[in-house]
């Protein structure tokens, strides 16, 4: 398996490439809207971007994946949870398109991935949980956590409210979170947390500047995710939604 994180230092956001090497198919999962770099990126390294995959809908940039898909004949992972409101509007009736919910998989040559309802950073948003078949793996070695749980913070649940105007989103948004986080108790302590930001974006408040972690690690460090799992629902509503900084006036206007 093929993995490689793709930075954009302006926005302190991730993508990341994921190939089959034994069938040179390979994943983009949320990619920003200059998507040369992707493809240019796949083809140095032996692959054909055949597949693009969103965790949610995003606020803080453009996304890539219609362009991938109506240029260039990817296939399209996309969210169906979250209802009527929260959907990808631009990938209905598409042939290209693939709607999933918690617990749908899908693969890339030999490589499967695997979605989770991760909701409370957006009501559809969605992980991924990443399997080596090809190469003899029978768990997961990661987690495409886009903005859910990022190394020493977690999503914020605020924006729908504070960005968005949806007024009274806010708490029930993270209860949703602090559910969400919950439901990671089983995950494995070795996979690997591949967060969609690190530390400078809007998304979090104290997000690190560290660019992955491990699901052990940030059970005894991330402070955030540790309230939720010792079951303390009240002490982390309350923590999770203070002290967020002012979110970027544009965030509205992507979202509306």
């Amino acid at each position: 398996m093929f993995l490689r994180q793709i930075p954009d230092h302006a926005l302190a956001q991730y993508a990341y490439l994921i190939g089959c090497q034994r069938t040179g198919e390979a994943v983009i999962v949320d990619p920003e809207r200059d998507v040369d770099r992707y493809l240019e990126l796949a083809a140095e390294n032996g692959f054909r971007l055949t597949a693009v995959a969103e965790t949610h809908i995003h606020a803080d940039y453009l996304s890539g994946a219609r362009e991938l898909t109506e240029r260039h004949g990817a296939v399209a992972y996309l969210s169906a949870e979250g209802g009527p409101d929260w959907q990808f509007e631009w990938a209905k009736g598409n042939p290209n398109a693939r709607f999933l919910h918690d617990g749908d998989t899908f693969k890339v040559g030999n490589i499967e991935l695997k979605a989770v309802l991760t909701a409370g950073h957006t009501p559809e948003h969605i992980s991924y949980l990443v399997t080596d078949i090809g190469g003899g793996a029978t768990e997961p070695i990661a987690l495409l956590s886009g903005d859910f749980i990022f190394v020493g913070d977690v999503g914020r649940p605020d924006l729908l409210e504070s960005a968005a105007g949806q007024a009274g989103a806010m708490e029930p948004s993270a209860r949703q979170l602090y559910a969400s986080l919950r439901a990671t108790a089983d995950l494995a302590e070795h996979i690997q947390i591949l967060p969609a930001h690190g530390a400078g974006s809007a998304c979090g408040k104290a997000l690190g500047a560290v660019p992955v972690s491990v699901m052990g690690y940030e059970r005894k460090f991330n402070g955030a995710l540790r309230e939720a799992l010792a079951g303390e629902e009240e002490a982390f509503v309350k923590d999770i939604l203070s002290g967020q900084p002012e979110p970027p006036l544009y965030f509205a206007r992507m979202w509306t």
